[in-house]
């Protein structure tokens, strides 16, 4: 019998506002163990929680971006459960009345485009985090996370291979990024991510017993956890068997996932309206206001890439990984008025030194104007292409503009046909045997001639202008 899986991904970002969502407490990560704590984030008796404005701000532009309906009234809930990181023994959370519901966001995996639905996105608080002894002998509690704001996306079952899986993580992250409202650090626990997958037959309408993953903290990682539990469930059906509904969690050494608990409904955690905070009311012109203050969102900027500027759509895709980047590169295409020879620098030499050194583009230390200045001076053949890469090598190392390194070097390109020809008339009088070799026809000494043309002339030789007078030259020879 052919199996297919249901996959459905709970993705839970860790927003990027100064405070947490209740309180004053700072959200800034890696401070000693239980600093940012106050006495509404410890739970502590007789305080209140407020709500952040922020975190409604970065919620409405969330729902913006993924296509969901903002509903004008939400309220929060407590989520009951008991666990040694939650000092309130509930999470604040939202359950039957959403903010935002009935989204959508586009994918592509091998060509084939897809839309996959979002159910739900809705704001809460996370818990803290334990330390557990190398040695098993204790584990610690630390509650700076406790309270950090959060908003959790909860995907349709629309997805049916972990390649897709991974695909729409991807969309998620990087529409986060580009909104500013959450930094997408996945080894921090700012994006993270559950999966709920289970198989049904091919064909078949109901969904099969699920199971929940947990612990996946990379794309790689959710892939090779679904396509593992896949080849799990398979097996177990195949042999007559069922499978049991429960959480288990990704071993990435093992490459194997393994069982924690059983899987937890909706009713196991007692959800009831929170007494302390008031509903949430979105009216019209709040939504608006954060709608004019939208970016460009990736995959429009992609589209808009290939279209206004003519470069391929796999260069599209690279130049729009982070806005950061697709700022930097339009800018190196308007100064230099070579957008295709800006895309190719930018995806070439650029990225090539800052992956070298584990840099992001706003650490680069070739400005866009210095990168479209030694553009120009390409295209008007002032220095050839192969200076052209010694001269971005020492702007990234020095920071200074092209036209100090072309003349601390002397780098300017030869372009005199009376000195090249001076240079190929020498080269070929002292290499006659390889001229006869040539003529007798052997082509492929062409390149050599014009490597030594080159060698002599420090690499600054017109390439365009020493071929042509080379091809005559040598075609003159007796």
């Amino acid at each position: 019998m052919e199996f297919e899986p249901v996959i459905g991904l709970e993705v839970h970002a860790q927003l990027l506002t100064e405070a947490k969502i209740f309180c004053g407490c700072s959200t800034k990560f890696g401070a000693e163990p239980n600093s940012h704590t106050c006495p509404v984030c410890l739970g502590m008796p007789g305080v209140l929680p407020v709500l952040n404005k922020k975190v409604v701000d970065f919620l409405i532009k969330m729902a913006l971006a993924t296509n969901c309906t903002i509903n004008k009234k939400s309220s929060f809930a407590r989520k009951n459960y008991f666990y040694p990181d939650l000092p309130k023994g509930y999470q604040i959370s939202q359950y039957a009345e959403p903010p935002a519901e009935h989204g959508w966001v586009d994918i592509e995996v091998n060509g084939d485009k897809k839309r996959i639905g979002i159910t739900r996105i809705h704001m809460e608080e996370d818990a803290g985090k334990l330390i557990h002894d190398e040695h098993g002998l204790a584990s610690y509690v630390d509650l700076n996370r406790t309270g950090v704001p959060l908003l959790e996306i909860v995907g349709e079952p629309d997805i049916r291979s972990p390649e897709e899986a991974a695909a729409y993580l991807r969309r998620l992250h990087e529409i986060l990024i580009y909104l500013e409202i959450c930094d997408g650090n996945m080894e921090e626990g700012s994006f993270r991510c559950d999966a709920n997958i289970s198989l049904r037959p091919v064909g078949e309408r109901n969904f099969g017993i699920r199971t929940e993953l947990k612990n996946m903290n990379s794309f790689r990682n959710v892939q090779r956890a679904l396509e593992y539990e896949i080849k799990r469930q398979r097996y177990i059906l195949e042999a007559g068997g069922e499978v049991v509904q429960e959480t288990r969690l990704w071993d990435d050494a093992a490459g194997v996932t393994q069982p924690m608990r059983s899987k937890e409904e909706a009713h196991d955690y007692r959800y009831f309206p929170e007494p302390d905070l008031v509903s949430v009311i979105i009216d019209d012109a709040w939504i608006e206001e954060i709608r004019r203050g939208m970016p460009e969102l990736p995959l429009a900027k992609r589209e808009r890439f290939v279209r206004e500027y003519q470069i391929p759509a796999y260069d599209a895709g690279v130049l729009t990984a982070s806005r950061a980047l697709a700022d930097y590169f339009e800018e190196v295409a308007r100064l230099s008025g070579q957008p295709k020879a800006a895309a190719n620098w930018v995806m070439g030499d650029i990225l090539r030194f800052l992956n070298e050194e584990k840099k992001g583009i706003e650490a680069c230390p070739v400005s866009p104007t210095n990168l479209a200045a030694m553009i120009r001076l390409v295209e008007n053949q002032t220095i050839s292409g192969k200076i052209a890469k010694e001269v971005s090598e020492t702007m990234y190392r020095t920071g200074k503009t092209p036209e100090e390194i072309i003349s601390e070097k002397g780098l300017v390109q030869i372009t005199d046909a009376g000195v090249l020809t001076d240079v190929l008339v020498k080269i070929l009088r002292e290499n006659g045997e390889k001229v006869a070799q040539y003529k007798a026809g052997k082509e492929k000494l062409f390149g050599f001639f014009v490597g030594q043309a080159m060698k002599a002339t420090g690499g600054k030789a017109n390439p365009q202008l020493l071929n042509e007078l080379l091809k005559k030259m040598l075609a003159n020879q007796e």
